[in-house]
């Protein structure tokens, strides 16, 4: 039997051989004259340096001194993980954070609700005027907290603008001090809070609104779907990415508020607007006790890290679902 002769077809290498896999590796693997290996460190390089020297240098800092007994002045006593045994035996501190989850009701829940129908209104029909609406709500977020703490003040003050309407509309008996009242003090300073973040969210959810495909819209309405199936079908899922971002940082604000509790009531009256940033200046610039306020805020630090892990993990799992 004859044997055919080897074409040049038949002595070509195998393209699946070894020979050729490290050929293609010498080939993807080729830098373009001149290219440095590490070029995008030297992009990231002044944003990480920023952050390490502005956010993780002090973070770590507020840790070591959380460990030693100080008074900011004299030196420095270590007395280990002491502060943080008597932060979990302060009662003070708990009702702080008691009170500061009640604040995120109104930093967070309410906001993202206000938003959510803010968005629905303003983005279902065209709206002479949209910019100036959103430019408007968004506005607090652009003015300085103590700016807004001297204003609301004002508003609720005894003879204040809030008094004076409700004595118009023959409602006097609702007038109060509201930031003396024990009652109310703390749900007037979350109505601010609500008034500060409802324009963010509004703006978060206006922007994701504008990526949701038209064509969503267009099959609901086919379906017969009224503007309240509309809005739970298409608009609520569609926003799953911006509500989770504005709950993050929303809860976040609302953990750190010190400078609207600060101007307004200070922490009072008798202590029913003491939330834990405000507790932790109290105790390092009025107690002269440094460590122990460098516990509080590792404390408040890690209370943020773990609630924004838990809405991003509640998210994350929505999504696969």
């Amino acid at each position: 039997m004859a044997v055919d002769e080897p074409t040049a077809h038949d002595a070509r290498p195998d393209p699946t051989g070894p020979g050729a896999r490290r050929r293609r590796r010498r080939r993807g693997g080729g830098r373009a004259p001149g290219d440095p290996r590490n070029i995008g460190w030297l992009y990231v390089l002044p944003g990480l340096a920023f952050y390490v020297l502005f956010t993780l240098a002090p973070l770590l800092h507020t840790v070591y001194y959380s460990l030693f007994d100080w008074d900011g002045l004299t030196g420095k006593t270590w007395i280990g993980l002491s502060n943080y045994s008597e932060a979990l035996r302060d009662e003070v501190l708990r009702d702080a954070f008691v009170h500061s989850a009640i604040l995120i009701v109104y930093y967070a829940v309410f906001p993202v609700i206000i938003g959510l129908l803010l968005t629905a209104a303003l983005t279902r029909t065209v709206i002479r005027g949209f910019r100036f609406f959103r430019t408007t709500l968004f506005l607090p977020q652009l003015i300085a907290g103590v700016v807004i703490a001297q204003a609301w003040t004002w508003i609720y003050a005894t003879d204040g603008p809030l008094n004076r309407a409700l004595e118009l509309v023959g409602l006097g008996s609702l007038v109060r001090p509201w930031l003396g009242d024990f009652t109310w003090a703390l749900p007037s300073i979350g109505a601010i809070g609500t008034w500060v973040t409802f324009g963010l969210c509004m703006v978060l959810f206006v922007a994701g609104v504008q990526k949701i495909p038209t064509s969503l819209y267009d099959a609901a309405r086919v379906d017969g779907a009224g503007p309240v199936r509309e809005f739970f079908a298409v608009t609520l899922p569609g926003l799953r990415d911006e509500i989770l971002d504005a709950f993050v940082l929303t809860t976040i604000n609302a953990l750190r508020s010190f400078d609207i509790v600060y101007n307004t009531t200070a922490g009072g009256p008798g202590g029913e607007t003491l939330v834990p940033s405000m507790y932790m200046y109290q105790n390092a610039f009025l107690y002269n006790r440094v460590g122990y306020a460098a516990a509080i805020a590792t404390v408040l630090a890690i209370t943020i890290f773990v609630l924004a892990g838990i809405v991003l993990r509640i998210g994350s799992r929505g999504e696969r679902t």
